[in-house]
């Protein structure tokens, strides 16, 4: 009689096993839920092949854009992340390591998610229950976030990180320290970037439309002041612009080589 009551708990200990397992690989997998114009995907030592609505991708994966191109891919834990234009994207460990070879990638991650990270060369930014947009060329990174908090870094260099709020954005250079945070333009973000308005709405629509109005108002307390001063594209340089133009280069009739263009404001007082 002692063994038939120990055997049932036994055998329902060797089911719930590998139904674990199986989770924890699930959550380690994308889908592709949008393919605009050149998108592939390259797995070990397999053949490029177009990327495909509902195709399944596992880690270790390289997601590819081509000029003119975006993706979408959604994690299991439903991280969304959207791809621009000429962009190298691969991931280990499902959101825990997030990897831009080049180009641009824009991430939503629900507040359940610990411990998501983007990674380019040296460079990182972590990110918990944040929308942000990251975007690394040879030399240089931006982050910017759009709602949330997270922080930049560079791997190996105790000390040189930043706080990145909502609002701001952050560049870093893995031969350099980390700069201080400067303010965008959130609302012209949202109006203007091309992973935002061709696509379907993020969760995180609401907060975002929430940090833009916060800004508004500081803007009518004389605390933010609109300049004319963009960072177009891939690099750093600050360009002197009508402000009734100075949207992102995915806005314009001419596709630019990068999604991101931020409308800079700055903080009352600043240098």
């Amino acid at each position: 009689m002692r063994s038939s009551i120990v055997w049932p708990v036994v055998v329902l200990l060797l089911a719930i096993a590998p139904a674990r397992s199986t989770i924890a690989a699930q959550l380690k997998e994308a889908t592709v839920t949008q393919v605009v114009n050149d998108v592939h995907l390259l797995s070990g030592q397999s053949t490029l092949r177009p990327a495909l609505v509902n195709d399944n991708v596992a880690e270790g994966t390289t997601v590819l854009t081509g000029e003119g191109s975006r993706a979408e891919l959604i994690f299991k834990d439903q991280t969304v992340t959207r791809l621009g234009p000429g962009t190298i994207f691969s991931f280990k460990d499902g959101t825990r390591n997030l990897n831009l070879g080049d180009g641009a990638v824009l991430v939503q991650v629900p507040q359940s998610v610990k411990g998501a990270r983007i990674n380019a060369l040296g460079v990182t930014a972590a990110i918990t229950g944040v929308t942000g947009m990251f975007e690394y060329h040879p030399g240089v990174c931006k982050f910017l976030v759009l709602e949330g908090t997270g922080r930049l870094y560079r791997r190996n260099h105790f000390g040189d990180s930043v706080l990145v709020r909502a609002g701001q954005m952050a560049i870093g250079n893995p031969s350099a320290a980390v700069s201080d945070p400067v303010e965008f333009d959130i609302g012209r973000f949202l109006r203007t970037s091309r992973l935002i308005i061709d696509f379907p709405p993020l969760r995180s629509e609401t907060l975002m439309a929430h940090e833009s109005q916060k800004q508004q108002r500081e803007k009518s307390k004389k605390a933010l002041i609109d300049t004319n001063l963009v960072i177009f594209g891939g690099g750093t340089l600050v360009s002197l612009v009508d402000p009734r133009y100075a949207v992102s280069p995915a806005a314009r009739p001419t596709p630019a080589p990068s999604p991101t263009a931020s409308a800079v404001a700055k903080e009352q007082g600043s240098e």
